[in-house]
């Protein structure tokens, strides 16, 4: 399956305002195109953080859990299974604790057992820790049946969530979700551990402002480590808020501040920690958190991030090191069953609006990766299903959207028209998940087809990729590729810059069996310059003459001053 994909050039912006002589004018550009207007909008720090007063739900919320710290009672956080959930969980114990909690465990769901979420089988399985609060991270707002059945039980509930509500709200307590109608927080952007660390923040104010901390308040940005990666994993949009959350978070890392599992988890996956961008959070660090909860229990996870011990946390990194490496094979099975899939669907050479996968030997918890990856290739919104459970009826699908259509409220519209076709779904924009019986598939594929082709335009079937412009041969050097890589922290609404131009290669080889290594030549430049194309190879070599559309990197395989092109598209000029 080849995608047709067009650069398109952004608007060239002239940056204004006034900026510090270490940033170099290809950055201010940058940054320009970017909506930055100076270098306080560009690298946001901490203290324009937005306030947690703004945020719905607060005084409930912290009531409840100043309460709850006053009489010890017992805390259980229930995390979820990917990496947001883990390390809002990770952050949910740690703050409590720090802010005077003294009886803070938590649980997670097991995807296989429970599914998503609190449910009543957790609630069931929970009944032996005796919890008094329970506080949901990353989850609950769809989780009705689960929070009335801890409510039934006596035990009280805090939702701290970030996915957009449906038309009614659980029973709990108490919630705290920047997405609720009517919620005047600037950002809606924030993921379920931005959440649950603005949370904190209230508490901790409600407790100073009743002289808990006569002997000096905790500081809770030792936990920023952990909102970086959960908010760099969840995909959210980096605005400002979440940049300065993310920004500070890295630092932290960088510096080595960071937890004992963080950093074992840096040193497992080979990645610098005195370097370390957002890019590596999304590329080493998240996978291997998030393969715990797709393929065995997100439990190791949380505990890498709640450990304490060195050896401890060299040893379950390496764990999760070894799940991510099984995962990796099942996702590339996974996803060529899918291309043929895709392939069969359009022996025309055209493809549907939406694309439903479905493969009974699937495993659940790697449908979502497969979405994702086949909506990058053929570009169109993808919902790929596998058995809850070998040789079940129930289906978990996991879907991904491209930009021009909201997932979630397509399902939403789905739902309203054929009632109980869908019994479980929620996410946002461009993610959600669902489940379905596998009786209803054909059913669901037909509606939703129906329903996209009503939502997207089909202008935005077209795949574009946004290209920061061309680089001249003075500008390939290690200077500007240590800007861009320290620049960040890059990511969705703040896109690491892309480049585009033409080259004429001077030579090729063949990496890793998949890989495509280029030698290019440009105008300006005296040397050739080395680029890599991931997963490029066909068995075809390369045109004499190249457009790329490519990223700046320093390349630290060679080190000194070596700089390399990574390839993101490639076409005959």
């Amino acid at each position: 399956m080849t995608l047709q994909r067009r650069i398109v050039r952004r608007t060239p912006v002239v940056p204004g305002g006034d900026w510090p002589e270490h940033v170099p004018m290809l950055l201010r550009r940058l940054y320009a195109m970017r909506g930055a207007s100076s270098y306080d909008d560009a690298q946001p720090r901490l203290a324009r953080l937005h306030s947690p007063d703004a945020m719905g739900g607060m005084d409930a919320a912290t009531a409840l859990l100043s309460d709850a710290i006053a009489r010890d009672a017992h805390i259980v956080v229930v995390g979820d299974f990917d990496c947001d959930g883990a390390t809002a969980c990770a952050v949910g114990v740690r703050g409590l604790r720090m802010l005077g909690a003294k009886h803070v465990s938590h649980a997670v769901p097991n995807r296989a057992v429970h599914g998503y979420g609190l449910s009543p089988g957790l609630v069931d399985d929970l009944a032996a820790l005796q919890p008094d609060l329970l506080v949901t991270v990353d989850h609950g707002i769809a989780c009705h049946a689960g929070v009335a059945a801890a409510r039934a039980r006596g035990w009280q509930v805090l939702v701290t969530d970030h996915h957009l509500p449906g038309e009614t709200l659980p029973d709990a307590n108490a919630i705290v979700d920047p997405n609720l109608r009517g919620d005047d927080f600037p950002s809606k952007a924030l993921a379920g551990v931005g959440v649950m660390f603005y949370v904190l923040l209230a508490l901790r104010r409600r407790l100073r402002d009743a002289g808990a901390f006569a002997s000096g308040e905790p500081d809770l940005s030792t936990l920023l480590d952990l909102v970086a990666v959960g908010t760099v994993a969840d995909l959210v949009w980096l605005d400002a808020n979440n940049r300065a959350l993310v920004g500070a978070g890295l630092r932290r890392l960088r510096a080595g501040q960071g937890c004992l599992g963080l950093r074992a988890l840096v040193e497992a996956s080979g990645r610098d920690m005195r370097t370390l961008t957002a890019t590596d959070i999304g590329y080493a660090l998240a996978p291997r958190i998030n393969a715990a909860g797709r393929l065995e229990d997100m439990g190791v996870g949380i505990a890498l991030l709640l450990s304490e011990e060195a050896t401890e946390a060299r040893a379950l990194a390496s764990t999760l090191d070894a799940i991510n490496a099984e995962r990796k094979g099942v996702q590339q099975q996974m996803t060529d069953e899918a291309e043929v899939a895709i392939a069969r669907v359009a022996l025309d050479g055209t493809l549907p609006t939406v694309l439903c996968l479905f493969d009974p030997q699937w495993h659940p918890g790697v449908v979502g990766l497969v979405a994702s990856r086949m909506k990058d290739r053929a570009h169109r919104p993808v919902v790929a299903f596998a058995p809850a459970e070998p040789g079940s009826d129930a289906l978990r699908g996991s879907a991904r959207s491209i930009p021009g259509l909201h997932i979630r409220d397509a399902l939403a519209a789905v739902d309203a028209m054929h009632p109980g076709l869908i019994p479980r779904f929620g996410g946002h924009a461009m993610a959600a998940g669902l489940s379905l019986p596998h009786a209803s598939l054909d059913a669901f594929s037909e509606a939703l087809h129906a329903q996209v082709e009503r939502m997207l335009d089909p202008a935005f079937l077209q795949s574009e990729l946004l290209s920061d412009g061309e680089l001249q041969g003075e500008e390939f050097h290690r200077r500007n590729a240590d800007c861009l890589r320290d620049g960040g922290p890059w990511g969705q609404g703040f896109p690491e810059p892309l480049f585009d131009g033409v080259f004429d290669v001077v030579g090729h080889r063949v990496v890793g069996q998949r890989h495509l290594k280029l030698s290019l030549r440009t105008p300006g430049r005296a040397t050739p310059l080395d680029a890599i194309h991931f997963g490029a190879w066909t068995g075809t070599p390369p045109p004499a003459r190249v457009h790329l559309a490519y990223r700046l990197s320093v390349d630290d395989y060679r080190g000194g001053d070596a700089i390399q092109l990574i390839v993101e598209h490639m076409a005959v000029d």
